[in-house]
C-alpha cells in the first residue's frame, strides 16, 4: 500500500499536472484579441448588466477605453460604485455612469428602463451578461422562479423595454451572455414558476441559458432589416463570483481545479466583447458564439424554430403583464 501511495507522490505526477495545465491554457487562448482590435466606440453609449465584477467589469472596462459612455447596470450600488471609480481610474474616461437594477424584479427592471430612456438619446450596445447560479428555491413576488427571473426574465423584458431606443440608434448590437451548459438545459415552461425544477448544483442555470439562446436566435429572426443584430455568447469557464452560492467544498473544488485550468475573469470577458465590437461580426444576427470567439451550432433545442416563436411569445406574456 504504501508503495503505491509513494508512485503516486512521485514528483512526476506533480510536473504532469503543471504541464497539462500549460497545454490547456494554451489551447483556451481566443483567436481574437480585443487589443489589437483598433475598433473605437466614441459617441456610442453601451450598458453592461452585472458591471461591478467579473466578466462585466472587464466587458465595461473595455468599452471604456474605447471610448464608450458606458452605463454600469448593477444591483449592488457599492460594488457598483467600487467598479465604476476603478474604471475611470484606469481609462481616463469619465463618462461611465452607476445605475442600480434589481434583474429578479420585474418593477426594477421597468424603473431602470424608464430612467434610461428617460436620460439617454441613443443605446449601441446592450450587454445582458448578470446571472446567478445554485440559488436554492426562491419564488419573487412576480411569482417566477428567482434564477429564471435574474438570468431570463428580467433581460427579457430589459431588452424589450429598450428595442425601440436600440432601433433608432443603428447600427446596434444585443448580446446576451449564456453558456455552454445551456447543452445540458431543458425546456419546461413550468420551470419559470419554479415547478417541476430540479435544485441540484447547476441543472436550473444550464435551463435558464437555454432560454437565453432560444429567445436570441427569434429576436434576431424578429429583427431582421432593422440593422440592429442579436446574438448569443459563451465565455468559457471562468473564475468569477457566479459561484458564491454554492457550498464551501463546491467552491473549493471548483477554485482549486479552476486555478490551473480555467479562464481569468479577464480571459471570460473577450468572446463577449468579440460579439459587441468586431468589425467582422457587422450584420451578422442570430448566432451562437463560442469562447474561442467562433461561430459554432448551439444544442438542437436552440435551432428549433418553432420552439424559439413559442419560447418568446410565452416570456413577452409574462412579463408583459407585470
Amino acid at each position: 500500500m504504501m508503495a503505491w501511495l509513494g508512485f503516486f507522490y512521485h514528483p512526476f505526477w506533480a510536473v504532469s499536472t503543471a504541464l497539462l495545465a500549460a497545454v490547456v491554457r494554451l489551447q483556451m487562448r481566443n483567436r481574437w484579441n480585443p487589443q489589437a482590435c483598433a475598433v473605437r466606440l466614441t459617441g456610442k453609449t453601451a450598458i453592461v448588466t452585472g458591471a461591478n465584477t467579473g466578466i462585466g467589469k472587464f466587458i465595461a472596462l473595455d468599452f471604456a477605453r474605447r471610448g464608450a459612455r458606458v452605463i454600469l447596470a448593477c444591483r449592488s450600488e457599492a460594488k457598483g460604485t467600487a467598479a465604476l471609480n476603478e474604471i475611470r481610474e484606469k481609462t481616463g474616461n469619465l463618462d461611465v455612469h452607476l445605475r442600480l437594477v434589481d434583474l429578479s424584479s420585474m418593477d426594477s427592471v421597468r424603473a431602470f428602463a424608464e430612467r434610461i430612456l428617460k436620460e439617454e438619446e441613443a443605446l449601441h450596445i446592450l450587454v445582458n451578461n448578470a446571472a446567478v447560479s445554485g440559488l436554492p428555491r426562491n419564488i419573487t413576488k412576480d411569482g417566477f422562479d428567482e434564477s429564471f427571473a435574474t438570468n431570463h426574465l428580467g433581460p427579457f423584458l430589459l431588452t424589450n423595454l429598450l428595442l425601440d431606443l436600440i432601433k433608432s440608434s443603428s447600427p446596434s448590437r444585443i448580446v446576451n451572455v449564456s453558456s455552454v451548459n445551456h447543452k445540458r438545459g431543458k425546456v419546461d415552461f413550468n420551470h419559470f414558476h419554479g415547478k417541476n425544477l430540479t435544485y441540484r448544483m447547476d441543472q436550473v442555470y444550464n435551463n435558464t441559458k437555454l432560454h437565453n439562446v432560444i429567445c436570441t436566435s427569434e429576436l434576431a429572426r424578429r429583427l431582421k432589416g432593422t440593422d440592429v443584430t442579436a446574438n448569443s455568447v459563451h465565455p468559457g469557464i471562468v473564475m468569477t463570483e457566479v459561484m458564491r452560492h454554492y457550498s464551501f467544498w463546491v467552491r473549493w473544488i471548483f477554485n482549486l481545479i479552476g486555478f490551473f485550468f480555467f479562464k481569468s475573469p479577464e480571459a471570460g470577458a473577450v468572446s463577449t466583447i468579440y460579439c459587441a465590437v468586431a468589425e467582422e461580426l457587422e450584420g451578422v444576427t442570430g448566432k451562437y458564439v463560442d469562447s474561442d470567439c467562433s461561430l459554432t451550432l448551439p444544442a438542437p433545442l436552440a435551432r428549433d424554430a418553432a420552439l424559439a416563436v413559442k419560447d418568446f411569445e410565452f416570456c413577452d406574456r409574462l412579463t408583459s403583464k407585470l
